[in-house]
C-alpha cells in the first residue's frame, strides 16, 4: 500500500494524556469530515478544524511504502534505546493507517499513538487511541485509552460519552476568539465533574510545531 504524507516532524506532543512527551508526528493527508479547503469550510462536517492536511507539500511529505515510512520515521528518533514515540494523525489518519505499517512499526520498536475523530474502525495493534468526537458524525470507536472532546460543541454534552470504555476523559477548549470563555466553561466543568481532566494546547501557547 502507499501512503500519502502531509508532513512527518519531531516534536512534543502538545495535549492531552502525553502533553510534554517528545514525539514524532505523522499527518496522513485526508479527512472525511473535510476537504481542508476554506472555500468548503460552510459544508465541512467539522467547522473548527484548524489543521492542514492538504497534499503532501510538508516536512517529509509524500508517497511512502510502510518500509520506507517507518525508516523515515525512526530516522528522526534521536535515541535508538528508547522506544520511538509516533503519533499518527490527520486529517482522518484511520483512512491509511493499516496493520501492514502498524507490524513494521513494531518491528522497529515504535510505540503507536493515533489521534482519530473514531468514525473509522480502527486496525488491531495501535498502542495508544485517542478519540476526538465531533458533532454531527456516528462514532464507531467506542474504545480505547483517551477520550478528548473539543469543548464546547453543540449537542456534545460531556456526560453522553462517559459511559464509553476509555481510561481517561479530556475536555479540550475549543481554539476560537472565545478561548478565554471556553476555558473557563472548561475548568469549571472539569472542577464539578473530575472524571474529567483538562487539556491546553500547550505547543500554541510555548510556539512550537
Amino acid at each position: 500500500m502507499s501512503y500519502k504524507v502531509k508532513e512527518i516532524y519531531y516534536t512534543l506532543q502538545g495535549e492531552g494524556f502525553h502533553t510534554g512527551h517528545a514525539a514524532i508526528f505523522c499527518r496522513f493527508t485526508g479527512c472525511n469530515l473535510w476537504s481542508g479547503r476554506e472555500e468548503d469550510r460552510h459544508k465541512a462536517i467539522c467547522q473548527f478544524c484548524d489543521t492542514d492536511f492538504i497534499g503532501m507539500d510538508g516536512e517529509l511529505g509524500g508517497k511512502y511504502d510502510a518500509a520506507s515510512l517507518v525508516q523515515t520515521i525512526r530516522s528522526l528518533w534521536p535515541d535508538p534505546t528508547i522506544p520511538c514515540f509516533v503519533v499518527f494523525t490527520g486529517g482522518e489518519p484511520a483512512l491509511q493507517l493499516d496493520e501492514a505499517l502498524i507490524h513494521e512499526l513494531h518491528e522497529q520498536s515504535c510505540f503507536i499513538a493515533i489521534e482519530t475523530n473514531g468514525t473509522v474502525a480502527l486496525p488491531k495493534g495501535i498502542d495508544w487511541i485517542c478519540m476526538s468526537p465531533k458533532a454531527g458524525t456516528d462514532i464507531v470507536v467506542t474504545k480505547g485509552n483517551e477520550l478528548k472532546l473539543v469543548f464546547p460543541q453543540k449537542g456534545m454534552a460531556p456526560e453522553s460519552f462517559e459511559s464509553l470504555d476509555f481510561d481517561y476523559f479530556f475536555l479540550q477548549p475549543m481554539d476560537s476568539e472565545e478561548v478565554e470563555e471556553y476555558t473557563s466553561l472548561a475548568v469549571r466543568y472539569v472542577r464539578a465533574n473530575p472524571q474529567w481532566k483538562l487539556s491546553i494546547q500547550t505547543h500554541k501557547i510555548l510556539g512550537i510545531q
